[in-house]
Protein backbone atom coordinates (compact mmCIF):
# COMPACT_ATOMS: atom_id res chain seq x y z
CA UNK A 1 0.00 0.00 0.00
CA UNK A 2 1.20 3.53 -0.81
CA UNK A 3 0.96 6.28 1.77
CA UNK A 4 0.80 10.06 2.03
CA UNK A 5 2.08 12.28 4.82
CA UNK A 6 0.03 15.32 5.78
CA UNK A 7 1.51 17.75 8.31
CA UNK A 8 0.69 21.12 9.84
CA UNK A 9 1.54 23.27 12.85
CA UNK A 10 -0.78 23.62 15.82
CA UNK A 11 -0.64 25.40 19.15
CA UNK A 12 0.25 23.45 22.28
CA UNK A 13 -3.29 23.44 23.67
CA UNK A 14 -4.72 21.91 20.48
CA UNK A 15 -2.33 18.99 19.96
CA UNK A 16 -4.29 16.26 21.73
CA UNK A 17 -7.62 17.26 20.22
CA UNK A 18 -6.40 17.37 16.63
CA UNK A 19 -4.38 14.15 16.97
CA UNK A 20 -7.42 12.27 18.29
CA UNK A 21 -9.63 13.77 15.57
CA UNK A 22 -7.24 12.70 12.82
CA UNK A 23 -7.21 9.12 14.06
CA UNK A 24 -10.99 9.13 14.34
CA UNK A 25 -11.16 10.41 10.76
CA UNK A 26 -9.13 7.53 9.36
CA UNK A 27 -5.45 8.43 9.68
CA UNK A 28 -3.29 5.33 10.11
CA UNK A 29 -0.98 7.05 12.59
CA UNK A 30 -0.21 10.47 14.03
CA UNK A 31 3.15 11.79 15.15
CA UNK A 32 3.85 15.00 17.07
CA UNK A 33 7.23 16.76 17.00
CA UNK A 34 8.77 20.05 18.06
CA UNK A 35 8.45 22.55 15.21
CA UNK A 36 11.69 24.12 16.48
CA UNK A 37 13.69 20.87 16.50
CA UNK A 38 17.32 21.58 15.64
CA UNK A 39 16.89 25.30 16.27
CA UNK A 40 17.89 27.39 19.32
CA UNK A 41 14.23 27.43 20.43
CA UNK A 42 14.06 23.59 20.60
CA UNK A 43 12.44 22.40 23.85
CA UNK A 44 13.48 19.10 25.48
CA UNK A 45 10.45 17.30 26.92
CA UNK A 46 10.57 14.33 29.30
CA UNK A 47 7.65 12.35 30.71
CA UNK A 48 7.54 9.42 33.10
CA UNK A 49 4.79 7.09 34.31
CA UNK A 50 3.22 8.44 37.48
CA UNK A 51 4.50 11.98 37.02
CA UNK A 52 2.54 14.93 35.68
CA UNK A 53 2.57 15.03 31.89
CA UNK A 54 4.64 17.85 30.40
CA UNK A 55 2.95 20.41 28.20
CA UNK A 56 3.38 19.90 24.46
CA UNK A 57 5.89 22.01 22.60
CA UNK A 58 4.93 25.63 22.15
CA UNK A 59 4.87 25.04 18.38
CA UNK A 60 4.12 21.47 17.44
CA UNK A 61 4.12 19.78 14.06
CA UNK A 62 1.42 17.14 13.74
CA UNK A 63 2.08 14.60 11.00
CA UNK A 64 -0.57 12.08 9.94
CA UNK A 65 -0.08 9.04 7.72
CA UNK A 66 -2.98 8.40 5.32
CA UNK A 67 -3.56 5.96 2.50
CA UNK A 68 -2.84 7.19 -1.02
CA UNK A 69 -6.12 8.13 -2.67
CA UNK A 70 -7.69 9.39 0.55
CA UNK A 71 -9.49 12.73 0.44
CA UNK A 72 -6.89 14.58 2.48
CA UNK A 73 -8.70 17.91 2.36
CA UNK A 74 -11.86 16.36 3.77
CA UNK A 75 -9.88 14.46 6.40
CA UNK A 76 -8.12 17.60 7.64
CA UNK A 77 -11.25 19.75 7.50
CA UNK A 78 -13.26 17.14 9.40
CA UNK A 79 -10.54 16.72 12.02
CA UNK A 80 -10.31 20.48 12.54
CA UNK A 81 -14.07 20.73 12.92
CA UNK A 82 -14.16 17.91 15.50
CA UNK A 83 -11.30 19.54 17.39
CA UNK A 84 -13.06 22.92 17.34
CA UNK A 85 -10.40 24.58 15.18
CA UNK A 86 -10.51 26.69 12.06
CA UNK A 87 -9.27 24.94 8.91
CA UNK A 88 -5.48 24.62 9.00
CA UNK A 89 -3.11 24.90 6.03
CA UNK A 90 -1.23 21.65 5.53
CA UNK A 91 1.69 20.17 3.63
CA UNK A 92 1.29 16.96 1.66
CA UNK A 93 4.04 14.60 0.54
CA UNK A 94 4.30 11.05 -0.74
CA UNK A 95 5.90 8.44 1.48
CA UNK A 96 8.36 6.47 -0.63
CA UNK A 97 7.97 2.70 -0.73
CA UNK A 98 10.69 1.01 1.31
CA UNK A 99 11.67 -2.38 2.61
CA UNK A 100 10.78 -1.43 6.18
CA UNK A 101 12.30 -4.57 7.70
CA UNK A 102 15.62 -3.85 6.03
CA UNK A 103 15.37 -0.15 6.91
CA UNK A 104 14.79 -1.04 10.56
CA UNK A 105 17.69 -3.47 10.62
CA UNK A 106 20.03 -0.88 9.11
CA UNK A 107 19.55 1.24 12.23
CA UNK A 108 21.36 -1.37 14.33
CA UNK A 109 24.99 -2.31 13.85
CA UNK A 110 27.26 -4.27 16.20
CA UNK A 111 28.14 -2.18 19.27
CA UNK A 112 31.39 -2.55 21.17
CA UNK A 113 30.67 -2.08 24.86
CA UNK A 114 34.18 -2.85 26.10
CA UNK A 115 37.34 -4.72 25.13
CA UNK A 116 35.60 -8.07 25.56
CA UNK A 117 31.86 -7.34 25.30
CA UNK A 118 29.86 -6.75 22.09
CA UNK A 119 26.16 -6.44 21.27
CA UNK A 120 25.53 -8.01 17.87
CA UNK A 121 22.14 -7.76 16.12
CA UNK A 122 20.98 -11.24 15.13
CA UNK A 123 21.28 -10.46 11.41
CA UNK A 124 24.99 -9.42 11.67
CA UNK A 125 28.15 -11.48 11.87
CA UNK A 126 30.10 -10.93 15.10
CA UNK A 127 33.10 -8.65 14.41
CA UNK A 128 35.18 -10.37 17.11
CA UNK A 129 34.42 -14.08 17.47
CA UNK A 130 36.69 -14.26 20.51
CA UNK A 131 34.68 -11.68 22.48
CA UNK A 132 31.60 -12.16 24.63
CA UNK A 133 28.99 -11.56 21.96
CA UNK A 134 25.35 -10.99 22.88
CA UNK A 135 23.14 -11.75 19.88
CA UNK A 136 20.14 -9.47 20.04
CA UNK A 137 16.83 -9.05 18.27
CA UNK A 138 15.10 -6.28 20.25
CA UNK A 139 11.66 -6.74 18.71
CA UNK A 140 9.37 -4.19 20.37
CA UNK A 141 11.37 -4.06 23.62
CA UNK A 142 13.82 -1.46 24.95
CA UNK A 143 17.48 -2.41 25.14
CA UNK A 144 19.70 -2.58 22.06
CA UNK A 145 22.93 -1.41 23.66
CA UNK A 146 22.83 1.92 21.83
CA UNK A 147 21.31 3.98 24.65
CA UNK A 148 23.67 5.41 27.30
CA UNK A 149 21.68 3.84 30.15
CA UNK A 150 22.08 0.35 28.69
CA UNK A 151 25.79 0.86 28.10
CA UNK A 152 26.25 2.13 31.66
CA UNK A 153 24.55 -1.00 33.01
CA UNK A 154 26.55 -3.37 30.79
CA UNK A 155 29.85 -1.84 31.83
CA UNK A 156 28.79 -2.01 35.47
CA UNK A 157 27.86 -5.69 35.10
CA UNK A 158 31.21 -6.46 33.50
CA UNK A 159 32.97 -4.93 36.52
CA UNK A 160 30.63 -6.54 39.04
CA UNK A 161 30.00 -10.14 37.95
CA UNK A 162 32.77 -12.34 39.27
CA UNK A 163 31.12 -15.72 38.65
CA UNK A 164 28.43 -17.77 40.33
CA UNK A 165 26.15 -14.91 41.45
CA UNK A 166 22.38 -14.68 41.21
CA UNK A 167 21.12 -11.68 39.24
CA UNK A 168 17.82 -9.81 38.85
CA UNK A 169 17.04 -7.47 35.96
CA UNK A 170 14.06 -5.36 37.06
CA UNK A 171 12.45 -3.91 33.93
CA UNK A 172 14.22 -6.34 31.62
CA UNK A 173 13.07 -5.05 28.22
CA UNK A 174 14.87 -7.10 25.57
CA UNK A 175 16.60 -9.18 28.27
CA UNK A 176 19.99 -7.79 27.34
CA UNK A 177 21.22 -7.26 30.91
CA UNK A 178 20.16 -10.66 32.23
CA UNK A 179 21.70 -12.35 29.20
CA UNK A 180 24.92 -10.36 29.63
CA UNK A 181 25.12 -11.36 33.30
CA UNK A 182 24.82 -15.03 32.37
CA UNK A 183 27.48 -14.74 29.67
CA UNK A 184 29.76 -12.96 32.14
CA UNK A 185 29.46 -15.89 34.54
CA UNK A 186 26.39 -15.43 36.74
CA UNK A 187 24.84 -18.68 37.94
CA UNK A 188 21.22 -17.56 37.52
CA UNK A 189 19.43 -14.56 36.09
CA UNK A 190 15.79 -13.50 36.37
CA UNK A 191 14.06 -10.65 34.59
CA UNK A 192 10.83 -8.80 35.37
CA UNK A 193 8.78 -6.59 33.07
CA UNK A 194 5.16 -5.43 32.88
CA UNK A 195 5.27 -5.39 29.05
CA UNK A 196 4.27 -8.71 27.49
CA UNK A 197 6.12 -7.84 24.27
CA UNK A 198 9.29 -7.35 26.30
CA UNK A 199 8.93 -10.78 27.88
CA UNK A 200 8.45 -12.37 24.44
CA UNK A 201 11.59 -10.62 23.13
CA UNK A 202 13.63 -11.43 26.25
CA UNK A 203 12.79 -15.14 26.16
CA UNK A 204 13.58 -15.37 22.45
CA UNK A 205 16.90 -13.56 22.96
CA UNK A 206 17.85 -15.90 25.83
CA UNK A 207 17.22 -18.93 23.60
CA UNK A 208 19.22 -17.36 20.79
CA UNK A 209 22.14 -16.79 23.16
CA UNK A 210 21.84 -20.28 24.64
CA UNK A 211 21.57 -19.06 28.21
CA UNK A 212 19.04 -20.11 30.83
CA UNK A 213 17.43 -16.93 32.09
CA UNK A 214 13.87 -16.71 33.40
CA UNK A 215 11.58 -13.78 32.63
CA UNK A 216 8.45 -12.98 34.61
CA UNK A 217 5.52 -10.63 34.38
CA UNK A 218 5.31 -10.02 38.14
CA UNK A 219 7.86 -9.71 40.91
CA UNK A 220 5.88 -12.21 42.97
CA UNK A 221 7.13 -15.01 40.71
CA UNK A 222 10.75 -14.43 41.75
CA UNK A 223 12.70 -16.74 43.96
CA UNK A 224 15.27 -15.75 46.60
CA UNK A 225 16.74 -12.24 46.75
CA UNK A 226 19.50 -11.76 44.18
CA UNK A 227 23.12 -10.92 44.84
CA UNK A 228 23.20 -8.53 41.87
CA UNK A 229 20.19 -6.35 40.97
CA UNK A 230 19.92 -3.95 38.04
CA UNK A 231 16.91 -1.68 37.44
CA UNK A 232 17.16 0.37 34.26
CA UNK A 233 13.75 2.03 34.20
CA UNK A 234 12.96 5.72 34.84
CA UNK A 235 13.39 7.96 37.85
CA UNK A 236 9.80 8.05 39.11
CA UNK A 237 9.19 4.26 38.94
CA UNK A 238 12.58 3.71 40.60
CA UNK A 239 11.53 5.89 43.52
CA UNK A 240 8.15 4.17 43.89
CA UNK A 241 9.74 0.70 43.65
CA UNK A 242 12.55 1.36 46.15
CA UNK A 243 11.17 -0.83 48.99
CA UNK A 244 10.37 -3.70 46.61
CA UNK A 245 13.74 -3.59 44.86
CA UNK A 246 15.49 -3.43 48.23
CA UNK A 247 13.63 -6.59 49.34
CA UNK A 248 14.81 -8.37 46.19
CA UNK A 249 18.46 -7.49 46.89
CA UNK A 250 20.32 -9.90 49.16
CA UNK A 251 22.22 -8.57 52.20
CA UNK A 252 25.54 -7.18 50.97
CA UNK A 253 24.17 -7.54 47.43
CA UNK A 254 25.11 -5.08 44.69
CA UNK A 255 22.57 -2.71 43.10
CA UNK A 256 22.65 -0.55 39.95
CA UNK A 257 19.93 1.99 39.16
CA UNK A 258 19.73 3.59 35.72
CA UNK A 259 17.33 5.38 33.43
CA UNK A 260 17.63 8.66 35.31
CA UNK A 261 18.96 12.03 34.31
CA UNK A 262 21.71 13.75 36.25
CA UNK A 263 19.14 16.20 37.64
CA UNK A 264 17.12 13.30 39.10
CA UNK A 265 19.96 11.42 40.79
CA UNK A 266 19.71 13.07 44.23
CA UNK A 267 16.01 12.24 44.63
CA UNK A 268 16.43 8.64 43.47
CA UNK A 269 19.44 8.09 45.72
CA UNK A 270 17.53 9.43 48.73
CA UNK A 271 14.77 6.87 48.17
CA UNK A 272 17.27 3.99 48.45
CA UNK A 273 19.62 5.25 51.17
CA UNK A 274 17.70 3.53 54.02
CA UNK A 275 18.89 0.20 52.56
CA UNK A 276 22.04 0.92 50.52
CA UNK A 277 25.46 2.48 50.80
CA UNK A 278 26.17 4.25 47.53
CA UNK A 279 29.37 4.59 45.53
CA UNK A 280 30.49 7.28 43.10
CA UNK A 281 27.94 7.48 40.27
CA UNK A 282 28.57 6.80 36.60
CA UNK A 283 27.49 9.25 33.91
CA UNK A 284 27.21 9.23 30.13
CA UNK A 285 25.61 11.91 27.96
CA UNK A 286 23.69 13.36 30.91
CA UNK A 287 22.33 9.97 32.06
CA UNK A 288 23.33 8.59 35.44
CA UNK A 289 23.95 5.18 36.98
CA UNK A 290 23.77 4.90 40.77
CA UNK A 291 25.40 1.84 42.32
CA UNK A 292 25.57 0.67 45.89
CA UNK A 293 25.76 -2.20 48.35
CA UNK A 294 22.83 -3.47 50.44
CA UNK A 295 23.27 -3.10 54.19
CA UNK A 296 23.91 -6.44 55.96
CA UNK A 297 20.50 -6.39 57.67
Amino acid sequence: MSWLSVSFEVAADDVDAIADALLEGGAASVEVADADAGLPAEQPVFAEPGSSDPRPWRRSVVQALVAEGADVGALVAGACARAGLAALPYRLSAVAERDWVRASQEQFAPIRISQRLWIVPSWHVAPDVGAINIALDPGLAFGTGSHPTTRLCLNWLERTVRGGETMLDYGCGSGILAIAAMKLGAARADGVDIDEQALVAARANAIQNRVRASFHGAAGALRLPAQIVVANILAHPLIVLAPLIARHTAPRGRLALAGLLATQATEVRAAYEPWFEFEAPGEEEGWMLLSGVRHPS
